[in-house]
C-alpha cells in the first residue's frame, strides 16, 4: 500500500506505486495534451509529482526534449545562476564489513589493500585541499564498527575544523558514511556537518537485496529508513542519491522522487541535495551484469529533476567526463565535486 508519509520503507517506496506510474508513464509518453500541461504547470516552479516526471522522462519526442532542456536551463539560472557549489570528496577509511557486488570496497574483495587515515594524515589531506582552495568536503568511509566507528568519523570532524591555514578552513564537512541509529545522527548533528548524504543504491528492494547479499547494509528496510532517523535526530539537511545502472533507470527515478516526497510530506522539508552518478568500472567490477545509462538519457535524467525539484541542489561527480560536466551544468547541475580521487590518501 502506498502511503507518502508513512514510517515504513516498502510504504512510502512502493513497489505497485512504481509500477503503475511507470505503466501511466508509457501510455501517456506520446500525449502531447498532457506533456504539454505538465511543462506549463512547472513553469510555476512549484515542482513536479513523481508521475508527471517520468511522463516527460518517457517522452522521445526532439521538441518536447529542448523545451524540457531549455525549461531545465531558465530554473537553474533562476534559482542558482551561473553560480557552481564546488566541494572535495575526503576518503577516511576502505574498511568494509558489507558485500555489495558492485563496490570495490567489498568485504570479499581480497586484492584492496585496506587502510584508515590517521588523524595527522587527515590534517596533511585537508591542507592540501585548502591550498588548492577548497572550503567543503564530503567525508566518504566503508562500513566498519570496528575500524571506523562512529567515534572515528566524530573525532575526524574535530580535526577538519580545527586545521587553520593560510587559505583560512574548511567552513562545511558533508558526511557520506553508512545508515546508523538515531544517537549517531544527534552526535553528528552536535558535531556540526554540513549534508548527511546516503545513496539508496537502488530502490528495487528485491535487486538492492541481491546487490548487497551480506553485511548491514543488506537490509533494505533499515537503510531506506535512514533519512528519517537522521530527520528525527534533528539533521535537516540530508542528500538523496542512486546509483544509476543498478536498476533500471526509470524505477530509480521513480523511487527517487517518492523519497524525496516522502520527506517533504512527513518533515516539511525535502532533500538538500540530490546526486545523480552512474556506475562505472572498478576493479573487480564487471560492467556486463548491469545496466549501462546512455549520455542522451542521462542528460534527460538530469534536466527532468532539475524541474520536478526545482529547489533541490543537484550533484554530479567528476567521473563523468569534461565535455559531460561541461554540457550537463546548463541543464540543473548546481554542485560538482573536484580533487576527487577514490583512493585513501590519495
Amino acid at each position: 500500500m502506498y502511503k507518502v508519509d508513512s514510517d515504513f520503507a516498502t510504504e512510502f517506496i512502493c513497489d505497485a506505486e512504481i509500477l503503475e506510474s511507470l505503466d501511466c508513464a508509457e501510455k501517456n509518453k506520446n500525449n502531447l495534451d498532457v506533456i504539454k500541461n505538465i511543462l506549463e504547470r512547472a513553469k510555476n516552479l512549484n515542482g513536479l509529482s513523481h508521475r508527471d516526471a517520468i511522463i516527460l522522462l518517457e517522452n522521445n519526442d526532439k521538441n518536447i526534449e529542448q523545451e524540457i532542456f531549455a525549461l531545465a536551463n531558465y530554473i537553474k539560472q533562476k534559482f542558482y545562476g551561473n553560480r557552481i557549489v564546488l566541494f572535495a570528496p575526503l576518503y577516511l577509511s576502505n574498511y568494509c564489513v558489507n558485500g555489495c557486488v558492485y563496490c570495490p570496497y567489498c568485504f570479499a574483495n581480497k586484492n584492496m589493500p585496506r587502510k584508515k587515515l590517521t588523524q595527522d594524515e587527515i590534517k596533511q589531506e585537508v591542507i592540501f585541499l585548502q591550498d588548492m582552495g577548497h572550503k567543503r568536503l564530503a567525508l566518504e568511509s566503508g562500513e566498519d564498527p570496528i575500524n571506523c566507528p562512529i567515534e572515528y568519523i566524530l573525532e575526524s570532524i574535530d580535526t577538519i575544523y580545527k586545521i587553520k591555514h593560510k587559505n583560512g578552513a574548511i567552513r562545511r564537512v558533508n558526511i557520506n558514511i553508512a545508515a546508523t541509529e538515531i544517537n549517531d545522527y544527534k552526535k553528528l548533528k552536535a558535531a556540526g556537518i554540513g549534508t548527511y548524504i546516503l545513496f539508496q543504491e537502488t530502490y528495487n528492494k528485491k535487486n538492492y537485496e541481491k546487490l548487497h547479499p551480506s553485511g548491514p547494509k543488506h537490509n533494505y528496510n533499515y537503510h531506506t529508513e535512514a533519512m528519517d532517523r537522521a530527520m528525527i535526530a534533528g539533521i535537516d539537511d540530508v542528500g538523496l542519491g542512486v546509483l544509476f545502472g543498478l536498476d533500471s533507470y526509470k524505477y530509480d527515478f521513480v523511487g527517487l522522487l517518492m523519497h524525496a516526497e516522502h520527506l517533504e510530506k512527513k518533515f516539511g522539508v525535502g532533500p538538500h541535495t540530490i546526486s545523480v552518478p552512474r556506475i562505472r568500472p572498478a576493479n573487480n567490477i564487471n560492467l556486463e551484469n548491469f545496466n549501462s545509462v546512455p549520455d542522451n538519457i542521462f542528460k534527460k535524467i538530469v534536466a527532468v529533476l532539475r524541474i520536478a525539484v526545482p529547489y533541490t541542489g543537484l550533484i554530479i561527480s567528476t567521473r563523468e567526463s569534461k565535455e559531460m560536466r561541461k554540457e550537463i551544468l546548463g541543464l540543473g547541475i548546481s554542485q560538482i565535486s573536484a580533487a576527487s580521487n577514490t583512493s585513501v590518501g590519495g
